[in-house]
């Protein structure tokens, strides 16, 4: 059986550890705050001390953690991934970051012998309990292609892109398209209700029509209900768009819409919405 590693047991990443445990992988798990690895070490998995330790114990280990800092913090130093990964052992980040930072990361751990796939995510804390996610990955084909039975168990789609930086760039322009959608969602629900209208029958209509999707469906009556529980924390939208944005700039493409976006994730931020639910854009709207 394929030892499996787990690193970074946030809102997503533990649902996707508890979703390898309960298919019948042998999976060790990590976080930094290891309180966070009592409910899974429960359920049948056995808890590493390090990242290094990890990667050194399994045959593939994964890593699902906030930002491009974060993940190049468990990659490098002397209990990073790298440190313990050699063999031809792989490492799979499915942490959302710029091509720059997955190439470092990649740079890091194929300089330690290792093999390193990208592989972001494509959805919330619904599709990664539901085992629904989309995986973005690129990179070592052969690491890909040992790693699909787990990737079956964590999404619904696993579409391999290329090279290194390919996946990372796929996810950074769906967040961008989401988090535009979003902002443009708010101002919209924001516009009907300020000139009489009813929030449930405007959500009636967009259903109805050629804009109907689920994240309006879903969002809207979040925002309508003034319920922002977690799904996808806000400051990541943030972050997502900024690194977007930034990919703009280095590919001299012009993005101003994203860009607006990223201004009204930026306010809420600053209102102080930074860990509620990406939904909560709305409120420095209306």
């Amino acid at each position: 059986m394929t030892r499996v590693g787990f690193l970074g047991l946030g809102i997503m990443g533990k649902a996707m550890a508890e979703n390898l445990i309960k298919a019948g992988f042998d999976v060790t798990v990590w976080n930094r705050n290891a309180e966070k690895t009592t409910e899974l070490v429960v359920l049948g998995a056995k808890q590493g001390t390090s990242p290094k330790s990890v990667a050194a114990h399994c045959d593939i280990t994964f890593a699902m953690v906030s930002d491009p800092a974060a993940a190049l913090a468990i990659c490098q130093g002397p209990e990073g991934v790298a440190a313990g990964i050699g063999e031809g052992r792989g490492y799979i980040d499915m942490s959302t970051v710029d091509d720059s930072t997955s190439q470092m990361i990649a740079d890091a751990i194929t300089n330690a012998g290792g093999r390193f796939l990208e592989a972001p995510v494509s959805g919330t804390k619904k599709p990664a309990e539901d085992g629904t996610l989309i995986i973005l990955a690129a990179g070592d084909k052969t690491l890909y292609d040992e790693a699909l039975p787990a990737f079956d168990v964590m999404g619904k789609m696993s579409p391999f892109l290329g090279e290194v930086g390919q996946g990372a760039s796929m996810k950074l322009v769906v967040n961008m398209m989401m988090g535009g959608m979003l902002s443009i969602f708010s101002e919209g629900m924001s516009l009907g209700q300020k000139a009489g209208l009813d929030g449930e029958k405007i959500l009636e209509v967009i259903a109805a029509g050629a804009i109907a999707n689920p994240m309006f469906k879903g969002k809207g009556a979040m925002l309508l209900a003034e319920d922002y529980t977690v799904s996808f924390p806000l400051k990541h939208m943030q972050k997502d768009m900024r690194l977007a944005v930034a990919l703009g700039d280095k590919l001299n493409l012009s993005l101003p819409t994203a860009a607006t976006a990223n201004e009204a994730f930026k306010q809420a931020k600053k209102a102080g919405f930074s860990d509620e639910d990406i939904a909560a854009v709305y409120k420095t709207v209306k």
